[in-house]
């Protein structure tokens, strides 16, 4: 029996580029990925390609795709979310290990989300981001959402009206791609990818995707939140545009589309400076200072403690 493969040696934190500078996401089908040094390997029938891992946000592994140890090893430590999507990309499975080594973020966000008054108010301070000049003030939760419905009804009938695309209402199975319209469909895969990117950019930071102020009780609550930010902007006017061009493969299109806007956009950048915007708007945030490996010790009476110091002569309690 073989003995175990050597590790190889992790990428060092300094290395490694900033979620805000990284491409957005890659999409991979029918192939191997390994590891060769820092970079990854994807391989199909026909060729081998390098990838720079620790410039990638996502790698969406489709139908087909077979990773290896080594590969993901080297993806957890670049801080890249790894997704395994069904079918035409429709479901998300898993992420890698943050690029974040402080808690100042999550601990931010942990706090926020556990009082109903700063609860609300970062979920209006979300709304006041998609109605900019708009007075929010006084306005209740129930107000916020309708004035959102009507927002993206609006959005939908001007797409419809722009593209000359046949628009009735959002439909679509999420275990069935296939049974909805072409532009559900096309809807589906490019909120698919924005999900995926806004994801990545949320668990590099360090946050929680699953504690969200808008949305609740899903593991992916506040992926919702942050990606609902940019819809409207980004991911239904390219599904209505891609649905107009009539292409054989809907989701591949769309996802190219996608990949496109992003990166012309630079949504990864302004999407960290959002989160850190909201979880903590009065302090200014560097990735630099996230990505400090200092562990502390909590005590409620002397604060924050050095760890790594034995403190057995200052006295034990039971």
């Amino acid at each position: 029996m073989a003995g175990p493969t050597p590790s190889k040696r992790p990428v060092e934190l300094p290395a490694l580029t900033r979620v805000s500078d990284r491409i957005s996401f890659l999409y991979l089908e029918r192939c191997t990925v390994h590891r060769d040094q820092n970079a990854l390997t994807v391989t199909d029938k026909d060729s081998v390609v390098h990838v720079p891992a620790a410039s990638i946000g996502t790698l969406l592994f489709g139908p087909g795709t077979r990773v290896t140890h080594q590969a993901m090893s080297l993806l957890a430590d670049c801080g890249a979310t790894a997704v395994w999507v069904g079918e035409k990309g429709v479901r998300y499975y898993a992420h890698g290990r943050s690029l974040a080594r402080s808690s100042r973020l999550l601990e931010a966000q942990a706090r926020l989300v556990s009082n109903r008054q700063s609860r609300v108010a970062v979920a209006r301070l979300m709304y006041e981001m998609r109605f900019p000049g708009e007075d929010l003030e006084g306005t209740t939760m129930q107000q916020l959402r309708g004035r959102e419905g009507a927002r993206v009804k609006r959005v939908y009938r001007e797409q419809s009206e722009k593209w000359k695309v046949n628009w009735e209402r959002r439909d679509y199975r999420p275990d069935d791609f296939n049974a909805s319209d072409d532009i559900n469909q096309a809807l589906t895969a490019a909120h698919t990818c924005l999900y995926g990117i806004v994801h990545t950019v949320i668990v590099s930071l360090g946050c929680s995707p699953g504690l969200g102020f808008v949305h609740s009780g899903h593991d992916k609550s506040f992926v919702y939140d942050i990606a609902d930010l940019y819809k409207a902007e980004i991911s239904i006017p390219l599904a209505f545009e891609v649905t107009a061009s009539m292409p054989a493969d809907i989701a591949s299109s769309v996802r190219q589309a996608v990949r496109d806007a992003v990166f012309e956009s630079r949504l990864l950048t302004r999407c960290s400076v959002d989160i850190q915007k909201l979880l903590l708007p009065d302090f200014e945030v560097e990735e630099n200072d996230l990505s400090q490996d200092v562990v502390s010790i909590w005590d409620y009476q002397q604060g924050m403690l050095a760890s790594g110091s034995n403190y057995s002569e200052v006295g034990e309690t039971s």
